[in-house]
């Protein structure tokens, strides 16, 4: 077998519109259209998508002190700083990288974790 590129990450949600406003609004990722019957929001990310699927519960616990070794999807941006003040602008939790690269972690309504990095 020979994986060839990497389609979407599904991620569970309990309330679509505070999670759309948080993929859409404060990531800023691009809606695109979706013909499956079940609740959700699909956003395109180059060649890539996030699937926000509605489910009743999500697990949140992170074991992990640092955010960066619990499950998390990774984006890279132009500017951390400036994605850094759209967190903390919308109140959303931030935890810098413990590596003391240029990444940064903070989580989306629902606890899933979402790392950033500038390279």
């Amino acid at each position: 077998m020979q994986i060839t590129q990497s389609l979407h990450t599904a991620i569970l949600v309990t309330d679509l519109e505070r999670s759309e406003h948080f993929y859409g609004k404060v990531l800023g990722l691009s809606k695109i259209d979706r013909s499956l019957n079940y609740p959700g929001a699909w956003y395109q990310v180059g060649d890539y998508q996030i699937h926000l699927i509605v489910a009743t519960t999500v697990p949140t616990e992170n074991p992990n002190e640092k955010w960066g070794r619990n499950p998390h999807v990774a984006f890279t941006v132009a500017d951390l700083d400036a994605a850094k003040q759209e967190f903390l602008n919308h109140n959303y939790p931030i935890q810098a990288s413990a590596s003391g690269r240029a990444a940064l972690f903070t989580q989306d309504p629902d606890a899933n974790i979402i790392e950033l990095s500038q390279q």
